[in-house]
């Protein structure tokens, strides 16, 4: 990677520096991060909305999921989301404030101080930096996700200078555009558990229908909003809940659906169960063929949700679907027969 953009690791590797020779310094520009890191920073509007700035990026996840049970989605197919992007990071001036300080501790060798001050025109007083372009560009640089994916590496392009207006280089993947925010904001997402309710609640019994639902007020859409304010672009990720995918936890058993899959209807996935239905069969549920002894079978609730994204200039689409489940111990009993 270029030695202008020093990216820090996770902690096992913290007093490692990737680059050639370069110095162990954290970078800070506007924002809010530090060179190779995410450090966050919260702010609070007046109607009490919270955005997060991470990486340069600013989410808005007030219309997020929330509650305990809430985790992250993981995409249907082998797409992920980016694992570092790039964003603008300096003022003209906030570069020659960090760069030079490294030029003059000599630490990165006289030869590669003397091409990048060439690079950056350092010795122009009026021009170096591109300072005479002050509010109307910034430095971009990149930004790493801070769970450290496969692929964090991989932004290691030098510091490039982008006009406000213009569209990032065609050439360099990942630079912040709408499309790029939307992936972005996909990794923020989080949906609520998939804890199902289930009648018989207590303990189900051999070869009768047990009924399952999904509360319908806690399965709504939920999107984030990624933004870069400097330049004006932003994209929204919105997840909606399709269906639930049913996995008895044994083979002894049979689900209905006969694929597994619930679909949502009326905003609710199954249909909770009402006395007097204990012979019919449930719209999502599960029948278990044998008991499950002194143990418990795990049933799996896996809730499919569809994403799809629109964003600065109209742009918008879909992005892979995503799941989220959770595992839940079911008792099942034999039916007792009483002699008389």
């Amino acid at each position: 990677m270029s030695r202008g953009n020093y990216l820090l690791v996770p902690a096992v590797l913290a007093a490692l520096i990737l680059g050639a020779g370069g110095p162990a310094h954290a970078e800070k520009g506007f924002g809010g991060g530090t060179d190779g890191q995410t450090e966050q920073r919260a702010d609070a509007s007046d109607d009490g909305t919270v955005s997060v700035t991470v990486g340069g990026v600013v989410f808005d996840r007030s219309k997020n999921g929330g509650g305990d049970s809430v985790g992250a989605l993981t995409s249907s197919t082998s797409w992920s989301p980016p694992p570092c992007w790039y964003a603008p990071k300096y003022t003209p001036e906030q570069l020659q404030k960090y760069l030079e300080p490294i030029w003059e501790a000599g630490s990165t060798g006289y030869e590669w101080d003397a091409d990048q001050r060439e690079k950056y025109h350092a010795d122009d007083e009026k021009k170096g930096f591109n300072k005479d372009k002050s509010g109307k560009g910034y430095w971009w640089g990149s930004y790493v996700d801070k769970s450290y994916p496969p692929g964090w590496d991989s932004c290691d392009e030098d510091y490039f200078w982008v006009d406000l207006g213009d569209p990032p280089p065609a050439d360099i993947e990942n630079a912040v555009t709408p499309e790029v925010l939307a992936g972005l904001a996909y990794a923020e997402i989080r949906v609520p558990g998939t804890e199902v309710t289930l009648a018989p609640a207590e303990a189900t019994k051999v070869n009768l229908p047990t009924w399952a639902w999904l509360d319908g007020a806690e399965f709504k859409p939920v999107s984030v909003t990624a933004s870069v304010p400097e330049i004006g672009v932003e994209a929204t990720a919105t997840a909606e809940p399709v269906s639930l995918r049913i996995e008895p936890g044994t083979p002894d058993a049979e689900v209905y659906p006969a694929s597994g899959v619930c679909e949502i209807k009326d905003g609710r996935i199954g249909e909770p169960y009402a006395k007097g239905k204990a012979n019919d069969t449930p719209p999502c549920g599960v029948k278990y063929l044998r008991s499950s002894g002194d143990g418990t079978f795990p049933l799996r609730a896996t809730v499919t949700w569809e994403i799809h994204w629109t964003g600065s200039g109209g742009a918008g689409g879909d992005l892979p679907d995503g799941t989220f489940g959770a595992t839940q111990d079911v008792v099942v009993q034999e039916i007792q027969a009483v002699n008389r």
